[in-house]
């Protein structure tokens, strides 16, 4: 199937390769119906408005009342996304999307006059209330977290305000995402032998993967050529995004967007810093890995679109989805047979979404719903799929456990932590590939994929970490993100990441209008953090075995009960130190010594 040359229509996707939204809601009419009741309850919240302190019986309800409607809001919203995202051209999901997204907006104005409220709640009237009714303890943590953010909240009148703002705030992210799934098309590539391929953003990375350089080349430059006619319109976006953070962080008295950004996760914003330091300063591998991989390849120059290709040719494989989650349910033995009981779930009980089909929303995630995780991929029978299934499997498990474990006040994590149980797999999924293989090419083949997940995710999202950085720079000095200057800031940035060997021509400098990320407030920094945990987690894991799956496994459990920092000191790394960065990037170099060792460079 993944290799069809036409694109299919959800229609032709074998039910079984679909995910099952019916378990949220067995119908489109349920939604609705629960839609009306939960938009009741949201009308019954603002009567509690001036009562809070009152009593401890009245707070206590309020907190229940508001959280568990608060879910069944987020539950709504995710079915219509979920649904939304099958087939981003259909009119009735979108519209039910729309209504999702103005739910919360809804709720938030219902419950603006809360924070403000609870935070004149003295701590001596807590304790009172603690002791009068024991239950409401259970809401400390909530209180003392609330209690640190006491500076950045402000009036009923100006949280309400904001409240209502958040509608709009959500402009541009929505409108980039329905440019570049829905109304951004391209012309087809063409390969070596001259056969045309159709492009979409969900093809456009496996194209660059190709051995074919003429398929890679044809790809890239259609591809950018086609997004250059909208530079003016993606930067419009960008710049959009930019003045919305400065604005919300100004509001709220932060000193910048990114301080805004990591206090919401309780992460100091040294962290951020720590990584872009750290990386910068182990730039020399990076420049070593380029230099590798043009060689390998065989060519004068290197150039952007060569950098997805398998730097060794002729060892890449067909894995299909089936055989794909063989492997990485073998691969995760180590976790033992509780975890691995959580992913034959969700393997046997559809919660994964397959294959591409027109329309479709590109990549892959993992959306968190009450019922079970759902997992949306694109696959395409190849290495770097694998690694996908056993990266949102990770995320999924993630999930499946804060939420079985955790009360609904503190079963969400918080972002900075997302990505270390999905890289945790990948690094588990290599070992395994890598332990089971005797033969000098596969090895070098699967080093080479090894490298290329630091490539990806150390390097190039700290890259686009550090671009985020730039864009916050600029944007608090008053300068307009034209498309002119954010090529020009990005394309400096790519040389200086991919150093001498590499040619960074004017089609890379746009590639910042493509990356959907950059609508996610200072997120992507995280997989670079998250990586470098996984990887000193798994190395744990597989030195210590069952003390350390049991840390892990209490980290996976932990939501929100915690500090991200506490959390992942508990599993046994402390991500306040460079040091996690500095030796996965230490083992980065170990890496390519060994592949230098292997191909004979």
């Amino acid at each position: 199937m993944a290799d069809a040359k036409k694109i299919p229509q959800r229609s032709e996707i074998p039910v079984e390769y679909t995910w099952n939204t019916a378990d949220i809601f067995p119908s489109d009419q349920a939604w609705e119906e629960e839609f009306a009741q939960v938009q009741a309850l949201i009308r019954t919240l603002p009567g509690y408005k001036g009562r809070l302190g009152e009593s401890a019986d009245t707070l206590y309800e309020y907190l229940t009342l508001s959280i568990q409607t608060a879910d069944r809001a987020v539950t709504l919203a995710r079915y219509a996304f979920l649904r939304q995202d099958e087939d981003t051209r259909v009119g009735q999901y979108q519209a039910m999307a729309g209504k999702g997204g103005s739910l919360f907006v809804e709720l938030n104005s219902a419950t603006a006059f809360d924070v403000p409220e609870l935070l004149r709640i003295t701590p001596e009237t807590l304790e009172r209330f603690y002791a009068e009714k024991p239950e409401l303890t259970l809401y400390r943590r909530y209180f003392t977290v609330l209690q640190d953010r006491k500076e950045h909240i402000l009036s009923d009148a100006e949280e309400k305000l904001l409240a209502a703002a958040g509608e709009m705030a959500q402009a541009p992210d929505e409108i980039f995402s329905k440019f570049t799934a829905a109304d951004l098309t391209f012309p087809d590539a063409v390969d070596k032998d001259g056969n045309r391929l159709p492009l979409s953003n969900a093809s456009f990375v496996p194209y660059e993967m190709s051995e074919d350089r003429a398929l890679r080349r044809s790809a890239y430059e259609t591809y950018y050529d086609t997004l250059g006619g909208f530079r003016n319109t993606a930067a419009a976006l960008l710049d959009a995004e930019a003045k919305k953070r400065r604005f919300f962080s100004t509001a709220r008295k932060y000193d910048s967007p990114l301080a805004a950004a990591v206090s919401a996760n309780r992460v100091p914003p040294e962290v951020y810093r720590n990584l872009v330091d750290t990386v910068n300063a182990n730039l020399d591998k990076m420049h070593r890995y380029v230099r590798l991989r043009r060689r390998l390849l065989g060519v004068d120059e290197l150039h952007m679109y060569d950098i997805y290709a398998p730097m060794v040719a002729g060892a890449s494989k067909t894995i299909s989805f089936d055989e794909a989650k063989s492997i990485v349910y073998d691969a995760l033995a180590p976790m033992g047979e509780d975890y691995r009981a959580i992913i034959r779930e969700g393997f046997d009980h559809r919660w994964i979404d397959v294959y591409e089909n027109a329309g479709k929303r590109s990549g892959g995630y993992m959306s968190d719903v009450a019922v079970h995780p759902y997992i949306l991929l694109n696959h395409k029978d190849d290495l770097d799929s694998m690694f996908t299934l056993a990266h949102e499997m990770g995320h999924a498990v993630h999930s499946y456990l804060s939420t079985k474990t955790q009360p609904s006040v503190y079963k969400d994590y918080v972002i900075f932590v997302a990505e270390v149980a999905s890289t945790c797999n990948e690094a588990l999924l290599m070992e395994h590939l890598l332990a089971s293989t005797t033969d000098k090419k596969e090895r070098a083949w699967l080093l080479n994929h090894f490298l290329e997940q630091f490539k990806g995710t150390l390097y190039r999202q700290t890259m686009f970490a550090e671009f985020e950085l730039r864009m916050g720079e600029l944007n608090a000095q008053g300068t307009p993100l034209t498309a002119e200057l954010l090529c020009e800031e990005y394309k400096a940035l790519n040389a200086k990441y991919f150093g001498p060997d590499m040619v960074t021509d004017d089609r890379i400098a746009l590639e910042w209008a493509r990356i959907p990320h950059f609508y996610y407030n200072y997120y992507v920094y995280q997989y670079a953090t998250g990586y470098s945990a996984a990887i000193a987690l798994s190395r744990r894991i597989l030195k210590e075995g069952e003390p350390a799956v049991k840390d892990m496994l209490g980290f996976l459990s932990g939501g929100s009960s915690k500090d991200p920092i506490d959390l992942l000191r508990g599993a046994g790394v402390d991500m306040a130190s460079p040091k996690p960065i500095q030796d996965a990037l230490a083992l980065f170099g170990t890496l390519l010594d060994e592949m230098e060792a292997l191909v004979g460079q």
